[in-house]
C-alpha cells in the first residue's frame, strides 16, 4: 500500500471516530453540536480544546463530558461503521463534506452524519417529496405512483419514507423515471422497515438512494419516524400530500415543510372520504391544490416538457357513470340504475376484480380513476 494512502486512510478513520464521538455525546443534540462546531471547527478540534475554552461556550458539566474519553458506544459504532463502509455503495456524509445535501444545511437541526446506501448524488439534486397514508385507498396508491412516475420522468427526484401505502407506491413509480427516488428511513441504514419492503429497498439502493441519520443497527422506534420527517421535507423543494386522514403523520411532514420554507401541495378527494380530510385541511391552510403533475411543474417553474397525469378511465359503463367518484352503497347505486341489488352487487364485483372499483369499509364502493 502507498504510505501516503495509508496515512490518508488513518486520518479519515480518526476524523470519523471524532464525528461518531460527537454524535453520541450525552446532552448534545444536533443544534448544540452545530454551535460547538461553529466555534471550534471539526470535531477533532473540538475534543482537543481545553476545558477553560469550552466553558466559555457551554456549562462546566457539559465541558467535562466533552473532555472525557470516548464512550463504549462511540467505539463500538466506529467498528460497526467501518465494517459497513467496506461494502460497495455505502457511505457516510458529515456536515463538513462538500457532498452533504445543501438543502439540509438550511434546516435548523441538520444531522451530523448521514448514512447512505446507493447514489448519494441524488440527495443534492432537485427533488419533491410525496407522502400520505399508510392505509391508503386503491385510488390513492394509483395517484401516488402516477404522480411519482411523471415527476421522476420530468427529472425530479422523488423523496419519501419507505412506509407502506402512499410511500411504497411513490417509490415504485419514481423508479420508473429518470429522476429515481430517495428513501429516508427511521432505522439504521443497515436495516429495512417494514420488512415487507425489503425487495423494494434493495431496488432503491441499486437505482436510487437510501438515507438515515440513525446509528447502524438501530431498530424501528415510534419516535424515530416523526423526527425523520423533517429530512423528507428538508431534502425537497416541495411536499405533495396525496392522501391523508385528519390525524395523519403526513401532516407533520407538511407542517415541517411550511416551517422550512418549502412549497406544500395536496391532492383533493371526496368530501365523504376520511382519507381526504387531511388534504382538504392543508388546502384550507394555503397548500396548493393539485389535480395534475403539470400543476406542480408550473408552480415550481421546472424547465422542460410538462406531463399531465392521466385522470380518466379509457371506457365508461352506465354503472360507473351512476357511481361517480364519491363512495356509495350498493342499495343506493341499484336505485340510481334501476337494477336489482343482486345484479348490482355482481356488476360491482366484476368492476372490483377489474380494478375499476374499490370496496371501502362500511359496505361502500368507490370508483378508481385508471
Amino acid at each position: 500500500m502507498n504510505p501516503s494512502a495509508a496515512s490518508s486512510d488513518k486520518e479519515a478513520i480518526i476524523e470519523l471516530a471524532a464525528w461518531l464521538r460527537l454524535q453520541y455525546l450525552p446532552g448534545v443534540g444536533p443544534v448544540a453540536a452545530r454551535l460547538l462546531l461553529a466555534r471550534f471547527g471539526l470535531p477533532s478540534q473540538l475534543f482537543a480544546a481545553s476545558r477553560e475554552a469550552l466553558c466559555e461556550l457551554v456549562p462546566a458539566r457539559l465541558a467535562r463530558v466533552i473532555c472525557a474519553p470516548p464512550g463504549q458506544l462511540a467505539n463500538s459504532q466506529l467498528a460497526l461503521t467501518l465494517q459497513w463502509l467496506a461494502q460497495p455503495g455505502n457511505a457516510v456524509l458529515t456536515l463538513a463534506d462538500a457532498s452533504y445535501p445543501p438543502l439540509l444545511l438550511e434546516i435548523p437541526d441538520p444531522p451530523l452524519l448521514l448514512y447512505v446506501r446507493g447514489h448519494a448524488e441524488l440527495l443534492s439534486r432537485p427533488g419533491i417529496a410525496i407522502v400520505g397514508s399508510r392505509n391508503a385507498s386503491v385510488q390513492g396508491k394509483q395517484n401516488a405512483a402516477a404522480f411519482a412516475e411523471a415527476l421522476s420522468g420530468a427529472g425530479l427526484t422523488v423523496i419519501s419514507g419507505l412506509a407502506l401505502g402512499i410511500d411504497t407506491h411513490a417509490h415504485e413509480g419514481a423508479l420508473r423515471g429518470a429522476g429515481s427516488t430517495v428513501a429516508v428511513i427511521g432505522t439504521g441504514a443497515d436495516l429495512v422497515y417494514p420488512k415487507r419492503n425489503t425487495e423494494l429497498a434493495q431496488r432503491i439502493a441499486q437505482h436510487g438512494c437510501i438515507v438515515s441519520e440513525y446509528a447502524l443497527g438501530l431498530p424501528a422506534m415510534p419516535g424515530n419516524f416523526p423526527r425523520r420527517n423533517r429530512l423528507i421535507s428538508g431534502l425537497a423543494r416541495g411536499v405533495l400530500v396525496v392522501e391523508a386522514a385528519a390525524q395523519s403523520g403526513s401532516l407533520i411532514t407538511a407542517r415541517l415543510a411550511g416551517e422550512q420554507g418549502r412549497d406544500v401541495y395536496a391532492v383533493p378527494g371526496s368530501i365523504h372520504s376520511a382519507l381526504a380530510k387531511g388534504c382538504h385541511s392543508l388546502i384550507r391552510q394555503g397548500a396548493r391544490l393539485v389535480e395534475s403533475v403539470d400543476d406542480i411543474l408550473q408552480e415550481m417553474g421546472w424547465p422542460g416538457q410538462h406531463i399531465s397525469t392521466p385522470t380518466a378511465a379509457a371506457s365508461e359503463t352506465p354503472l360507473l357513470a351512476a357511481l361517480g367518484f364519491d363512495p356509495c352503497d350498493a342499495g343506493t347505486l341499484a336505485m340510481r340504475c334501476a337494477m336489482p341489488v343482486g345484479e348490482t352487487m355482481a356488476a360491482l364485483l366484476a368492476l372490483e376484480l377489474a380494478g375499476q372499483v374499490e370496496r371501502l369499509p362500511g359496505a361502500l364502493f368507490q370508483r378508481c380513476k385508471c
